[in-house]
């Protein structure tokens, strides 16, 4: 066994801008490390047997869920029950930095809404 960070672990791109680190990736739960900068949003969508946690390590962010804003903060989280539409934003001028954290993992659970 070994520490995994950033400069270790699996790295994806996605939406074009942001980035993505697999800290854990296993059927049963996956955590991710995740990148998203000024401006940018993700696809909204819902997972239909994932459960997920979202905390913010530096930044600010917005996740609408269902229709309702949730301002988050640096040190701040927010779980994600599954089969609820959701949508990460982060409208501020800087990068915000968060950890995912579902389970199961969302391979092949992912619907756009």
């Amino acid at each position: 066994m070994k520490p995994i960070d950033r400069t270790c672990a699996e790295h994806y791109v996605w939406g074009g801008v942001c980035d993505g680190w697999h800290l854990v990736k296993r059927d049963d739960m996956s955590i991710i490390a995740e990148r998203v900068p000024a401006g940018a949003r993700e696809a909204r969508h819902f997972h239909a047997a994932a459960r997920q946690f979202f905390f913010i390590l530096s930044g600010c962010a917005v996740i609408e869920i269902n229709g309702e804003r949730i301002s988050l903060m640096e040190g701040q989280g927010l779980e994600i029950a599954p089969g609820m539409p959701h949508q990460f934003m982060n409208e501020s001028p800087e990068d915000v930095h968060f950890l995912v954290v579902s389970h199961p993992s969302t391979k092949g659970d992912r619907i756009n809404a």
